[in-house]
């Protein structure tokens, strides 16, 4: 069995010296891995229901939540430890460009030893979705074909242009990081997102597959 740590980005942790404190004792006391959450805005006043408390608003109906880029803490955490893994649970996939994120999951796999686990999630926060320019509406299909674009660019040493003329190299920094794909728990949106995971979290998303 294997025990980690998880919203490790969050709460006095959001400190440098308390993020390191953390690290380096979980390493010490034999910890497998620390997850990270992810939320770029929370807009006030958000009529979205959150899906895993009863009040349908997160960390108690706050909206002034400090919460570090997932991906930062972890590049900052991976340089202050040897061992312990570092792990996202989850990135809002459908939010990000995925060739930029393959790139740069890529480099810090490869700065930190081989020590990321990607897991991503659709997302729930739809006034997040409209605060940053993204459409809400089918994201699980938009994050299913991020997910296999990721992969191909992980996995395939050269691509070629879509000119055909040319083969350019997939932004890879020397290894594949272990990709986890957090899947909602809802047999609606398993039915309808075909794609095979390589990990699994019990979480409700009940609009994803709108």
């Amino acid at each position: 069995m294997k025990f980690a740590l998880r919203y490790c980005n969050t709460g006095r942790y959001v400190d440098a010296k308390e993020a390191v404190a953390l690290a380096q004792a979980a390493e010490a006391a034999g910890f497998e891995s620390l997850w990270t959450v992810e939320h770029t805005i929370v807009p006030a006043g958000y009529a979205s229901a959150y899906p895993y408390d009863p009040s349908g608003k997160m960390a108690g109906g706050r909206n002034d939540i400090p919460l570090p880029d997932p991906l930062i803490w972890m590049g900052y955490i991976a340089a202050a430890t040897k061992r312990i893994k570092l792990a996202t649970g989850i990135l809002i996939l459908p939010q990000h460009n995925p060739v930029i994120t393959a790139k740069q999951v890529a480099t810090l796999d490869h700065l930190s030893g081989g020590r990321i686990l990607l897991g991503v999630g659709v997302g729930w926060l739809e006034e997040e979705f409209k605060a940053l320019g993204v459409p809400f509406a089918e994201r699980g299909a938009r994050m299913d074909e991020y997910i296999a674009a990721m992969r191909e660019l992980w996995w395939r040493r050269h691509r070629r242009s879509r000119a055909g003329s040319s083969p350019s190299r997939a932004p890879t920094a020397g290894r594949s990081p272990s990709t986890r794909r957090c899947r909602s728990s809802s047999a609606a949106i398993r039915r309808r997102r075909p794609a095979a995971p390589a990990g699994w979290a019990t979480a409700s998303s009940r609009r994803a597959a709108h």
